[in-house]
């Protein structure tokens, strides 16, 4: 018997050749409340038109960019990211076959190209008609939306970042030694150099023109290796190119940074944030964008990432995009403690929208620690008609003036200043006076505090609201809602870091995990009977 040859790749030469019996149609082979077939229906009602008008022709055989991006969210689904996964899926697992509908596996350079080049281009409205559809099914309530964020570690070497305050001392530093440098040259070679009271990056440029005429008109041959004897007009001339070099870089590395305080040389749109990886909460600075989560009935209804290492300023950009691209606005906004700021506040009033925010000092405030500190502003007797506070001594802190601050997003603070009349001899003084670490000793130092009356008193008007049945209500759903859909995302589907690089990609991992994330959820909630349930009552939350 002659033995078959192995080292053919066409396997189907190799045993016996037999009929695979199948049923012609794979969906007998899916059960009937798989959550293949509701994400489907979900996709098959959404416009696409936006995705399809990425593409300015696509084959007969090859997968659709509907059933693309069905494939990319099942994917997500079950904890399947990887092109290449995805690629092996399609040609192995049975759902996927049904979402392609008889069409040719999309290879994994396919996918990576429709979710970094085709889906990243419309990411955003694509989101959208999914929350119509969830809308139109009577599944997101459009009163109530509870906001937190995340952070997420990016694609990126943890170890090679770059620090704007570091760069800006070594700019500096480098800036201190120009003018003695300069004068050395004027000095040594007769070249003057015009330049006002600071030396800017064309005045090295153009004195680098005038020792190259030099080295020109006197004929000088630059040497290198070892064993060389250098001219000084070469090593002047090399010292000034190294400085030009640094500037250089100096100040590109400024311009990446932008407004933030840090960026990873190898992912120059992450900054670098403290992540909480443990129960001591004294995770390391990790380059990281932060998420923030829009949530309505426990589905996702928008997301955004940013640099921010804090949530403070990411309230207001987030329901501006959401409004761009929904088309609506929520009437209660719930956040917790990181989102507390007068700007926000002010810009829900004018928006005619209700903040649910819990204040920052809302947890201390509880601590009798808290309640007894004599030096804390809020423990103080205020007196509205003259404006002034009452120490624990009966002395008056009066109002001196006024104040304006900016933010980082330019808001404009008014703070009014206030000073103890007399804190000489007070045997209470280094209880009530704070700063331990001033260079002003004690007994020369007086009771001083500044207080934005518009911040404090939209503070009272929210405390107010947080405090009621309703505010009560509120606050725990977005304890279960918000932080239970980063623990879905986080823990469930295992999304712990990105794989692509830059904003876009970011957008699109973070955005296709929301999206995941609502077609479990509605499968979820479908088959445990609470479809159409928005707010988990109190009693049983508890």
């Amino acid at each position: 018997m002659q033995k078959p040859n192995i080292t053919q790749t066409d396997y189907t030469t190799l045993g016996s050749f037999y009929q695979l019996h199948l049923p012609l149609n794979i969906e007998f082979q899916i059960p009937k409340d798989d959550p293949v077939r509701l994400l489907r229906y979900i996709v098959e009602g959404m416009d696409l038109s936006e995705l399809y008008h990425t593409y300015s022709h696509f084959e007969k055989n090859q997968a659709s960019p509907r059933q693309l991006l069905e494939i990319l969210i099942y994917a997500n689904m079950n904890c399947i990211r990887s092109s290449r996964r995805i690629e092996q899926a399609c040609r192995r697992d049975i759902n996927y076959m049904f979402l392609l509908e008889g069409k040719r596996p999309p290879d994994h350079a396919t996918i990576a190209r429709f979710r970094s080049i085709h889906l990243a281009a419309c990411m955003k409205e694509t989101f959208a008609q999914m929350d119509c559809r969830l809308a139109d099914l009577g599944e997101l309530s459009l009163e109530n939306i509870f906001i937190d964020g995340t952070k997420i570690e990016a694609f990126a070497n943890k170890y090679k970042f770059v620090w704007k305050k570091a760069v800006t001392k070594n700019l500096q530093k480098l800036l201190e030694k120009i003018p003695a440098f300069i004068e050395q040259i004027e000095e040594d070679f007769g070249i003057q150099v015009i330049h006002g009271k600071e030396i800017q990056l064309y005045h090295l440029k153009r004195l680098h023109r005038k020792l190259k005429r030099l080295q020109q008109q006197e004929n000088i041959t630059f040497v290198h290796g070892i064993g060389k004897r250098k001219t000084p007009l070469q090593r002047t001339l090399e010292t000034l190119d190294e400085y030009i070099r640094r500037i250089k870089d100096y100040i590109y590395k400024l311009h990446v940074c932008g407004k933030r305080n840090s960026f990873a040389k190898t992912e120059q749109d992450a900054t670098f944030m403290r992540m909480k990886e443990d129960a001591m909460r004294n995770g390391q600075l990790k380059p990281a964008y932060n998420i923030q989560y829009g949530i309505d009935a426990e589905y996702v209804v928008w997301v955004t990432e940013g640099p921010q290492p804090t949530d403070t300023t990411t309230l207001i950009p987030f329901l501006q995009e959401f409004e761009r691209y929904f088309h609506t606005s929520y009437a209660n906004v719930i956040a917790d403690a990181g989102y507390e700021s007068e700007e926000n506040y002010l810009y829900l009033e004018a928006q005619g929208q209700t903040a649910y925010i819990k204040p920052n000092n809302y947890e201390i405030s509880k601590q009798r620690k808290y309640k007894k500190d004599i030096g804390r502003r809020e423990n103080l007797a205020y007196r509205a008609e003259e404006d002034c506070y009452i120490c624990a001594k009966g002395k008056k802190i009066a109002a001196i003036g006024e104040r304006k601050s900016k933010t980082r997003t330019g808001y404009v603070v008014q703070k009014t200043q206030y000073a103890c009349e007399d804190c000489g001899g007070c045997a209470l003084k280094a209880q009530c006076i704070r700063g331990n670490n001033s260079k002003i000793p004690l007994e020369e130092r007086s009771k001083h505090f500044e207080v934005s009356k518009t911040f404090q008193q939209k503070r009272a008007e929210d405390m107010e609201r947080i405090t009621s049945p309703k505010g009560i209500e509120l606050r725990v759903n977005r304890s279960i809602q918000s932080e239970g859909a980063f623990a879905d995302v986080k823990e469930d589907l295992h999304f712990r870091r990105f794989l692509g690089h830059g904003n876009g990609n970011a957008l699109v991992e973070s955005m296709l995990l929301g999206m995941a994330h609502n077609m479990n959820k509605l499968h979820h909630k479908i088959r445990a009977g609470r479809s159409g349930q928005y707010l988990f009552p109190i009693n049983s939350a508890a």
